[in-house]
């Protein structure tokens, strides 16, 4: 799995942290039965640049902490998933993932867990977004958060 990370905020993000965001969207990638060539890229950004994505995208004029762009229909995902040999492309690219790292201190303080913690959760729910996972309706996102903590569990980042 390779994961692109890149840190355009302004908030020092430590190399550690940013290392194990990469390992937690390679595990989740795996996880969900992605091909060892499937891609995603990861991009840590200030308030002011996910306010501006959000409202582009989703008319939605706030910032927020995370946004997923997938480059896959839910229906591709999950032939990919069974017939990976349908596609000889690499890498992979399935899509993008935006993260806020002020947003995701200020959540890290509400929730009382580290930032680390808050960072990889986001990571993680960003790409099963772009897996198709969405949290809509109650039983998809009780799915949906069952899948990101049992990532994180196997990552060590237990609640």
């Amino acid at each position: 799995m390779d994961v692109v990370l890149v840190n355009r905020s302004a908030v020092a993000v430590d190399e550690a942290i940013l290392k194990r965001l990469e390992a937690v969207a390679a595990a989740a990638l795996a996880a969900e039965g992605m091909p060892p060539y499937a891609e995603v890229s990861v991009t840590l950004v200030d308030d002011d640049e996910i306010q501006a994505l959000n409202r582009d995208y989703r008319g939605k004029d706030a910032p927020t902490d995370v946004l997923s762009f997938p480059i896959w229909e839910p229906e591709e995902i999950a032939d990919l998933r069974l017939h990976p040999e349908r596609y000889p492309e690499r890498p992979l690219l399935l899509g993008d993932v935006v993260i806020s790292v002020p947003t995701a201190i200020r959540q890290a303080e509400e929730y009382g867990h580290g930032v680390d913690r808050e960072l990889a959760y986001l990571c993680v729910h960003g790409v099963l977004h772009l897996l198709g996972y969405d949290h809509e309706e109650e039983a998809a996102r009780q799915a949906m958060r069952q899948r990101e903590e049992a990532i994180l569990a196997e990552a060590g980042l237990v609640r």
